[in-house]
């Protein structure tokens, strides 16, 4: 097997007319995706209400994440949170300016204790 490299950073289209969703890796329990955004934001009922756990980090960019209790969380560069599977929630903005850049780490079926 050959050890490789990249950056979450290239490889962006100049263009982004939809939101960009790239799985990096998956396995049988977890699958990582680089998702990329300029602009782009959920619909105002368009809500995700995922089966699995979800780790997402902002590596780039500006977004705010907005929950189905009402709650906001806004995220800039290095901001993480910890999404419980079927907490819904939504992108409810996205920096139109620059592109964001998020890493997205989908856990299925595991039991998560957050450090």
């Amino acid at each position: 097997m050959k050890i490789s490299s990249s950056s979450i950073f290239t490889g962006i289209p100049a263009q982004l007319p939809t939101e960009l969703c790239q799985t990096l890796l998956a396995a049988p329990n977890i699958r990582v995706e680089r998702i990329v955004s300029k602009g782009h934001c959920s619909g105002d009922n368009d809500w995700y209400d995922q089966d699995q756990n979800e780790w997402v980090m902002l590596a780039q960019g500006q977004a705010r994440l907005v929950f189905a209790d009402g709650s906001a969380i806004e995220l800039k560069p290095g901001d993480y949170v910890f999404i419980p599977a079927h907490c819904k929630h939504r992108v409810d903005w996205t920096s139109p300016d620059a592109e964001t850049i998020w890493l997205a780490i989908h856990i299925f079926n595991a039991e998560i204790s957050e450090a």
